[in-house]
């Protein structure tokens, strides 16, 4: 299997950087929408587009951005009373689990998503199913593929553009072998993509094999304790390193759907396995029913 291995001070500069990028942009969407034709071909934004040629411009409405921004921050009842369920039965601290709380926060899961969801399958487990979920840039699908091949439209080029790409492949290398084989279903796994450290779960180390086969676009549920927003992904990369104080990390899709794309991208989520062997599950957002 295939790890990332960056020098922290290279990462520190880098999602630094980024984190800069993204609150420069988002602030001139908000105030300038429908002008982020112009913006564009400046500043960072300018700077942006050079980097990846081929981009279309396409218009966006500053009605547009303030839609899809507002929907991070608006919430359900059924997304309210999830997470005072979860609050009744989760520690104050993020950390891992013991066996009853894992018991408790599955059902709950299930049955408010309607969903089998598990922390187990197989016997086969992570390291833990609570924990620091960080910000993910997307990754290569195909070969040749590239940054601005991502974005279907302005207002997601707007939106998850900054995130940039990973300058390696994910665990499983690329999602398909060529762009003409690239399908909707290889899109959204890379779209709703996590990493997860497998590398860290019980028995890796002797079922490298098995552990490798077993977690390839394996479905989970994660959902943001504080809000009971849900998204159901696949496990599409191996990491965070111990070191960077994160368990898990998340595309930038999956970031925005948890209401935690802006800020420190950071915040704690539980993350269950979706047992779901006849491939019905949908990925993308989900709401508690």
């Amino acid at each position: 299997m295939k790890f990332k291995s960056r020098h922290p001070h290279y990462e520190f500069l880098r999602k630094k950087w980024l984190g800069k990028h993204r609150a420069v942009s988002e602030k001139l969407l908000t105030t300038h929408g429908d002008t982020v034709r112009h913006l564009t071909l400046g500043g960072l934004g300018g700077l942006m587009l050079l980097t990846t040629p081929g981009m279309s411009v396409l218009p966006v409405t500053h009605n547009q951005v303030l839609v899809d921004n507002a929907h991070i921050t608006k919430l359900s009842d059924s997304n309210t009373e999830l997470a005072q369920k979860l609050d009744g039965v989760l520690p104050k601290e993020v950390r891992k689990l013991n066996q009853e709380e894992e018991g408790n926060v599955s059902k709950i899961l299930s049955e408010n998503f309607n969903l089998k969801t598990e922390s187990e399958i197989q016997g086969i487990r992570l390291n833990r199913s609570y924990g620091l979920i960080g910000g993910e840039q997307h990754l290569y699908r195909y070969p040749g593929d590239s940054l601005n091949k991502h974005a279907e439209s302005a207002t997601e080029w707007a939106m998850f553009g900054g995130a940039g790409i990973a300058p390696g492949l994910g665990a499983w290398g690329y999602f398909t072998p060529s762009e003409a084989a690239f399908g909707e279903k290889d899109r959204l796994r890379e779209k709703y993509y996590i990493a997860v450290q497998t590398f860290l779960a019980p028995g890796f180390a002797e079922n490298v094999g098995r552990y490798r086969d077993f977690s390839k676009f394996r479905k989970m549920l994660l959902v943001n304790p504080k809000t009971g927003q849900g998204v159901v992904t696949v496990i599409g990369d191996a990491g965070p390193g111990e070191w960077t104080g994160k368990h898990l990390g998340g595309s930038p899709e999956v970031m925005h759907e948890l209401s935690l794309a802006a800020g420190p991208r950071k915040g704690p989520v539980l993350y269950f396995f979706i047992d779901d062997p006849e491939d019905i599950v949908q990925l993308g957002p989900i709401g508690p029913k």
